[in-house]
């Protein structure tokens, strides 16, 4: 499968009845169903370590181009109206400040490396709490509420798979409890988020920003509110989007399929 195509439904395992398994690229498998999958005895597996690398780095791109302002200062600095630079014209610092990283799986904790670099602090939600070693490697502090993060974070950067427990995780009122000077980044999937929440609070300033790589739907209509603020960044779900990242999701794919073919163990089984 790539790009979700094509879909898995019960009247196309109906018509492939020798079907023994679905690789499906990238990380994410919440377009799949996996008690369908499984009532017809076929395996599924994705590719979540040749993605997480590179949705790491896009991760730390959109917070950067978001806080310093990129989009705009780029668009400043091309258009033909443009006279002068004015010297009031500011961004947010990211060396020192509080990034929130809700989800600290293998992308989540990358982002965390990374952010170690610029001197942030690191605050981080997860199902489980990660080791003490792991924690101490990056500087990062658990917290067990998402709450606490919300309400501390200058960044707060959703990193989850989508579930129906993190379906809408964020939406009126988590968003109220980020600082209105706060910017939320999702790498995730676009219905992590409640997006009318989402507009009203970006329209009313209860937070400051937002960088987007996932909406919902994908792409958005093109008169959706969202295209149509200043202090919102959106790209089209390009996180694992490099040539080193797309092949090797392929080269896991066809492994993961060699194997289903043989009856050997599957590489990154879904279970």
């Amino acid at each position: 499968m790539w790009y979700h195509k094509p879909v898995i439904n019960e009247e196309l395992l109906k018509s492939l009845p020798y079907l023994k398994v679905v690789a499906s690229s990238g990380v994410g498998i919440d377009h799949l169903d996996l008690n369908l999958l499984s009532r017809y005895g076929v395996k599924v597996s994705n590719t979540p370590f040749a993605v997480c690398t590179d949705t790491a780095d896009f991760g730390m791109a959109l917070m950067l181009a978001s806080s310093r302002r990129l989009v705009e200062g780029y668009q400043m600095a091309v258009s033909p109206d443009t006279e002068y630079f004015p010297a009031d014209w500011l961004g947010s610092e990211v060396s020192g400040a509080t990034l929130g990283i809700v989800g600290m799986g293998t992308i989540g904790y990358k982002v965390a490396k990374r952010a170690k670099a610029f001197e942030m602090k690191i605050l981080y939600h997860n199902r489980h709490q990660r080791n003490k070693e792991e924690e101490s490697a990056v500087g990062a502090i658990y917290c067990k509420k998402i709450d606490d993060l919300l309400q501390q974070s200058d960044f707060v950067l959703l990193s989850v798979a989508l579930t129906p427990q993190t379906h809408q995780l964020i939406g009126k009122r988590e968003l109220g409890l980020m600082k209105p000077t706060a910017t939320l980044i999702n790498i995730s999937r676009g219905l992590v988020v409640d997006q009318d929440a989402l507009v009203e609070a970006l329209q009313n300033k209860v937070i400051k920003a937002a960088a987007l790589d996932v909406t919902y739907p994908e792409p958005l209509p093109r008169d959706h509110p969202l295209l149509k603020l200043k202090n919102v960044i959106i790209t089209p779900h390009i996180g694992s989007a490099t040539g080193k990242a797309r092949r090797l999701m392929m080269e896991n794919m066809v492994e993961s399929i060699q194997a289903g073919l043989t009856g050997l163990p599957i590489p990154n089984e879904v279970s």
